[in-house]
């Protein structure tokens, strides 16, 4: 008798993500340097970045105002109160040696975003994915090595200061993601809400916005968390998923193998597609937290909060929803619609010019992206106004103009040209006595092929169609040019 097999221990992975976000101000979270990036190393510094001795930081307003939008983009609650916090960070490219933060009494808490998902069927899945806490915190410099050393790779390192004191916000997600995928999509989702807002650039190459994820795997159905393991500083959506699903693999079979996860910092190296360890991970007591003395606390008014969440816009998964039940389009429609607020609202302007809505999703996400990823622009740097384009739109839907002509001149409606003075003279013929004419002219003049399609060869239909399109010059209504040729090849 032999005996069952074992059972497979099925595992889930239980994933937060940690996302710090540079805000777009001009200058920096407690003093006057700029913010501008490219700048000559150590120029964009001043005393108080520096950590010299005798001065003290200023928190800059709008710092505050971009903060507070963000959380309340985010559904979170708005603290009343909140202060300031050192956080002891010793490290080469922090000059004070402690960061300015905030620890127990953040801006922000309790919070979320939506994500979409496709399932199976190409149908949307949506998932709350639940928000920590949003709360500030100033930037650190930037090392860079420099050298060449067989063992260690560099001799020597450089550091500038320019990103010291850049305003940042950092904002936790509760361990409410699931997938690799879902990760992306949340770093995602939580980009074009900062872009909708205007408070980030969102630049993942400029390092304006940058994930850190943490990671266990646990069996399914175990409430108890696994060991926890941090990956760092991951600059892209594509990154962020790839990490994420090499790890499970890599927590799962150390688990199965009955290895101990230890609780570490790893980064993701991408040439090698894997995860390093770079160190053991510190907890909250290594930073020996204590609020910031130089610092007044925080206090919200109800009347500033609520002139702040008047000036939010409408945020990307409102939009999507509006557009797939009020408008009709497809998930996919709605999702590439909103995906950047200027062609949203360029959408919604040809919409409100008098444009069928799907007809005006397809012409932006199709034609005019083509052009626009073609020749690096943005919908905001084109001549074809939203009027404009409603004009074409109708234009078509009446008759006056065929899809093709319309196409062929994008273009010239790209550079600026008026659909009134560029189709003036173009206006599709839709006199059904003029098209018989001008069909029976074309069957003249091809006896061959007629009696080819009078003997069984259907398919020299579109032969003639074309024919009739290039002798009006493609001024022919397609629909009822196809309707009397076929009428007169069977008559």
């Amino acid at each position: 008798m032999t005996s069952a097999a074992p059972v497979k221990t099925e595992y889930e992975a239980i994933i937060g993500l940690e996302t710090h976000c540079q805000l777009s101000t001009k200058t920096k979270i407690f003093s006057s340097s700029s913010t501008a990036f490219g700048a000559d190393p150590n120029t964009n510094i001043d005393p108080v970045c520096m950590g010299l001795p005798g001065v003290l930081p200023v928190l800059n307003e709008k710092v505050l105002e971009y903060a507070v939008k963000a959380g309340l983009a985010l559904n979170c609650q708005i603290a009343k109160y909140s202060k300031f916090d050192r956080k002891q960070y010793f490290y080469p490219d922090l000059p004070k040696n402690y960061q300015i933060s905030q620890y127990d009494l953040p801006i922000a808490e309790h919070g979320w975003l939506e994500i979409e998902l496709v399932d199976a069927d190409a149908n949307p899945v949506r998932k709350k994915i639940g928000i920590t806490r949003l709360h500030m915190e100033e930037d650190a410099g930037k090392l860079v090595h420099a050298g060449s050393d067989r063992l260690s790779g560099s001799t020597y390192s450089l550091v500038d200061y320019n990103r010291a004191g850049i305003p940042l916000v950092e904002i936790v997600s509760e361990p409410d993601l699931r997938s690799g995928q879902e990760a992306a999509e949340y770093a995602q989702e939580l980009r074009r809400i900062l872009l909708y807002l205007g408070v980030s650039d969102g630049n993942m190459q400029e390092g304006s916005l940058r994930c850190d994820v943490n990671i266990s795997v646990r069996p399914v159905g175990q409430k108890e968390f696994g060991t926890k393991v941090e990956i760092k500083n991951m600059n892209s959506f594509n990154a962020i998923q790839r990490a994420i699903e090499y790890e499970i693999e890599r927590q799962t079979a150390a688990v199965e193998a009955g290895e101990r996860i230890i609780q570490e910092t790893r980064l993701w190296e991408e040439g090698s597609q894997r995860t390093i360890s770079m160190r053991i991970k510190e907890g909250s007591s290594d930073y020996r937290y204590f609020p910031e003395p130089d610092l007044a606390p925080i206090e919200v008014s109800e009347q500033q909060l609520q002139e702040w969440r008047s000036q939010l816009p409408e945020l990307p998964a409102l939009k999507r929803h509006h557009y797939e039940s009020e408008l009709g389009l497809t998930a996919y429609d709605a999702r590439v619609l909103t995906e950047e607020r200027a062609t949203a609202e360029y959408f919604e302007a040809v919409i409100a010019a008098g444009a069928n809505p799907k007809a005006a999703a397809n012409w932006i996400t199709q034609d005019v992206a083509a052009y626009l990823n073609k020749n690096k622009l943005k919908i905001t740097e084109i001549g074809l106004t939203p009027t404009n384009l409603a004009d074409v739109i109708t234009r078509i839907e009446k008759g006056k103009i065929s899809n093709a002509i319309a196409k062929e001149k994008l273009p010239d409606l790209l550079s600026g040209t008026s659909p009134e003075e560029l189709f003036k003279g173009k206006e599709l013929i839709t006199d059904p006595s003029v098209l018989e004419s001008i069909i029976d002219e074309v069957m003249a003049a091809n006896p061959k092929e007629l009696e080819k399609y009078r003997n069984g060869n259907t398919n020299l239909k579109g032969f003639f169609v074309g024919q009739v399109l290039k002798k009006t010059n493609k001024l022919a209504e397609p629909k009822l040019t196809n309707q009397l040729v076929e009428q007169k090849l069977n008559g």
